[in-house]
């Protein structure tokens, strides 16, 4: 008789134990979309690009102090430039729940200025003519000609929707670009060129701003950064592959350079080839403070530019 209650016990609670289990995850997906999420996420993730952003200062400090770009390139810093003023036009179109991409976009304008400035001032005259090549092509062919006919084609919402896809192409087009710093570890069997702090906090901006995207709904924001994401655990997992690996030094054929004695010749190009991959490193960081626009970006610049 005991054991027939006790079932019977189990048998009248078991519909409320699914109705509760059933509602439980979406209770939880509505703390997520919660408005408070948003603004924690926002601010990381503000405060995580803030820092990335200044990445690139060893680099500047460096040209600053030999009065010389050497072998650093002009590229990074004006896609950066780019994608920032991408964004920012995005977020005021969007207006409602903006306020986070207005402020790491506008410091990250800022910043970008001063590194293209500082550039300009000590970069040789073909580097400058190709950096000032950059920017016309960049802010005013593509940014101008997106603005255009965005407002021409396009109204209200639809303008949000184009120009939110095109800020996720555009992120998504960038996001391969470590791609070229994986097969160099691979290639070379070591971790020289790709500190792990480096990759570790790029990882952590990308999961920010994907929770801050997914948590507004904005999934022009937070899709991109789940590719910015496999990046980057990729990146953490080759460290600890090959952290442990021999050096291997490749050289880059430097014709002006024959001249000079063999062991001078290679420190020298030892110097250009270590400052350069370094510069992808640094890149990365930078472009990855864009407010998830673009992230864990390793963008392989341009021989032209030196």
């Amino acid at each position: 008789m005991q054991e027939i209650n006790i079932s019977s016990f189990f048998c009248s609670k078991l519909p409320h134990i699914q109705a509760k289990r059933k509602s439980f995850t979406p209770r939880i997906m509505a703390n997520i979309h919660d408005h408070g999420f948003s603004v924690v996420f926002g601010l990381l993730g503000n405060i995580l690009s803030f820092l990335v952003y200044l990445a690139p200062l060893p680099t500047f400090y460096r040209i600053f102090k030999k009065k010389s770009t050497e072998g650093f390139q002009s590229i990074p810093y004006s896609v950066a430039l780019f994608s920032a003023m991408l964004l920012l036009y995005y977020a005021f179109l969007k207006k409602h729940d903006a306020f986070m991409l207005i402020t790491i976009n506008s410091i990250g304008c800022f910043i970008e200025s001063i590194y293209l400035l500082l550039y300009m001032v000590y970069a040789t005259k073909s580097a400058r003519v190709y950096t000032t090549k950059l920017l016309i092509f960049f802010n005013l062919g593509a940014l101008g000609s997106i603005i255009l006919l965005t407002f021409i084609f396009s109204k209200g919402s639809s303008r949000i929707s184009v120009v939110g896809w095109i800020c996720a192409v555009f992120s998504v087009c960038v996001f391969a670009a470590p791609l070229s710093i994986i097969r160099l570890v691979i290639k070379t069997k070591t971790v020289e060129y790709m500190p792990f702090p480096l990759s570790f906090f790029l990882t952590l901006c990308a999961v920010t701003w994907f929770l801050y995207g997914f948590s507004l709904r904005d999934y022009y924001i937070a899709t991109p950064n789940i590719l910015g994401f496999i990046f980057g655990i990729t990146q953490m997992i080759l460290y600890l592959l090959y952290r442990g690996g021999r050096k291997e030094q490749i050289l880059p054929e430097i014709k002006a350079q024959e001249t000079l004695p063999e062991s001078k010749a290679k420190e020298q190009a030892n110097g250009v080839q270590l400052s350069t991959l370094n510069q992808h490193q640094e890149a990365a960081a930078m472009n990855n403070g864009v407010g998830g626009m673009i992230s864990n970006s390793q963008i392989v610049p341009s021989e032209t530019n030196v």
